[in-house]
């Protein structure tokens, strides 16, 4: 699985999250269901020791390691040039 498609998940379980802790609409609940079965994809990804959760630790090294791979100049830090490689990139549909 592609891991810049692993982080756009993790940008659409953010805005879902989101989503359920506003006041749900029509149009919120079914951006809600086409989300869920990213989420679930993006679970399964994080949760290592397979027991259905993402513990906060499970969560920090996907994040880490997601931050690692997009520093493409290993300065410890994300610049537009770095970012917009990833836009430019998932916009394509490039996989890799």
């Amino acid at each position: 699985m592609p891991k810049r498609r692993i982080l756009i998940w993790t940008i659409e379980a953010m805005l879902v999250a989101g989503t359920v802790a506003g006041t749900a609409t029509a149009s919120d609940n079914q951006r809600v269901a086409a989300g869920l079965p990213t989420t679930k994809k993006l679970l399964l990804l994080m949760d290592t020791d397979k027991n259905g959760k993402v513990s906060k630790q499970e969560f920090m090294s996907f994040m880490e390691a997601e931050f690692d791979r997009l520093d493409i100049n290993h300065d410890g830090e994300l610049d537009v040039h770095e970012l917009m490689q990833l836009q430019a990139r998932s916009a394509g549909g490039t996989h890799r």
